[in-house]
């Protein structure tokens, strides 16, 4: 796999991307497009919350409209087109905010000369407000899908995010050079469920629609499924591939003998997307990786790390610069998953500080210290019970997650 470094989310051949101000929030970009020149495979997953923004009702609905199951609950299908908008997230709306997403829908579709049920949509921002349909409207107007404005798109769909979060890779598959890039905005409100946040992934990659959804599936419970900043699952997580088919690859299958390459393609752009959503975490100062090996199941070594970095408790420690491992143990202890208090061996950032779940002497001012003090800290916990391992990224806990949230509509 090589870099792109300059790459963005309309890199992949026959994307077009932009991004404006249309007003909904006081300066800053607040609406973009992704746009294909050609129909795209479109897989995509959401939010498990009981309360959804009307914008996935939207999004589903185009993707059983135009796969060819007819399925209301349809994952994959053929579209063209995603139109997003920040500042609002359109969730607890009542039938207005569902006539609004529709309305959305139709303008899109309308602006590029597409069938409405070829335009996904999607919102973030505050819940509980009505949109300002002028203001959207008009934006939607305005967007050029003949623009390979990534960075503008990328701006778009921020909300409390410090940067954007983008990534761009190639590969070459049947001797064809293929692109996968990908962006996504989260910052807060991150716990996902089968998503999280918004994440957008495009690839001029051909590819089975079936395999598509199969892939992206597999793929966010090993990265966008293993991060944590507060707890809170949104109303508006989604994810979203698009593969149009332009790079001339043979269709990757579950037969095609360079699948392995594009689903560690495919993995690797989540994973840097996930980690920087990790990094970027509300009034974060540190990014928290843990590993978990030794587990008897892959499921259940992605439950502990998962549990470990998500701890407020150990969050506000490493926050603290205080390499307090039995919090960490703690963690552990009440994931939910059996292990044998006898065996476990905890690392902070390579510095041992249990084995066998017997105490190391560390000098902590000189030793581990310095390497609390890092922007990245890892913890590696080993269970000696089995082969599995599980990753999962997290932040600290700072006095400035308090203030965003307090001041969040403010």
């Amino acid at each position: 796999m090589n870099l792109v470094h300059e790459g963005h989310i309309a890199t992949p051949k026959g994307f077009y991307a932009d991004g404006l101000h249309a007003g909904l929030k006081r300066m800053k970009k607040d609406i973009g497009l992704i746009y294909s020149e050609v129909l795209a495979q479109t897989a995509a997953v959401y939010t498990q919350n009981s309360f959804k923004g009307a914008p996935i009702t939207v999004t589903q609905d185009s993707l059983a409209s135009s796969a060819e199951t007819q399925d209301s609950l349809a994952s994959s299908a053929e579209t063209q087109v995603l139109i997003v908008n920040s500042g609002n997230a359109n969730t607890c709306t009542g039938k207005q905010g569902l006539a609004d997403a529709y309305a959305m829908r139709l303008a899109t579709a309308k602006k590029i000369n597409v069938p409405e049920e070829y335009v996904t949509v999607a919102s973030t921002g505050v819940i509980g407000v009505p949109l300002n349909m002028p203001l959207v409207l008009d934006g939607i107007a305005q967007l050029d899908e003949q623009l390979s404005n990534g960075k503008g798109f990328q701006e778009a769909i921020l909300t409390t995010d410090k940067t954007i979060k983008d990534v761009c890779i190639t590969i070459q598959l049947d001797g064809q050079r293929v692109t996968i890039a990908g962006a996504a905005k989260g910052s807060g409100m991150i716990n996902p469920n089968m998503a999280t946040l918004l994440g957008f992934i495009t690839t001029d990659a051909a590819i089975e629609g079936a395999y598509l959804d199969k892939l992206l599936r597999q793929t966010i419970e090993a990265s966008f499924n293993q991060i944590t900043i507060d707890g809170d699952t949104s109303t508006n997580d989604m994810v979203l591939v698009m593969a149009n088919g332009m790079a001339g690859n043979k269709p990757i299958s579950a037969h095609h003998p360079e699948m392995t390459l594009f689903k560690e393609a495919l993995l690797y752009v989540c994973t840097v997307l996930s980690k920087k959503v990790a990094e970027d975490g509300e009034g974060a100062t540190k990014l928290i990786e843990v590993t978990v090996n030794g587990a008897l199941h892959k499921e259940e070594a992605r439950l502990i790390a998962k549990t470990v970095v998500g701890s407020n408790l150990v969050k506000a420690a490493f926050f603290g610069e205080d390499g307090n491992w039995g919090r960490i143990i703690d963690a552990v202890g009440y994931s939910g998953v059996p292990v044998n208090p006898d065996t476990v061996d905890i690392s902070i950032s390579d510095v041992a500080v249990l084995v066998q779940s017997e105490p190391v002497e560390v000098d902590e001012a000189a030793v581990l210290s310095p390497v609390l003090q890092q922007k990245e800290v890892s913890v590696v916990i080993d269970l000696h019970l089995g082969t599995e391992t599980g990753t999962a990224w997290g932040c600290d806990l700072s006095y400035d997650y308090v203030k965003i949230n307090a001041a969040y509509r403010t």
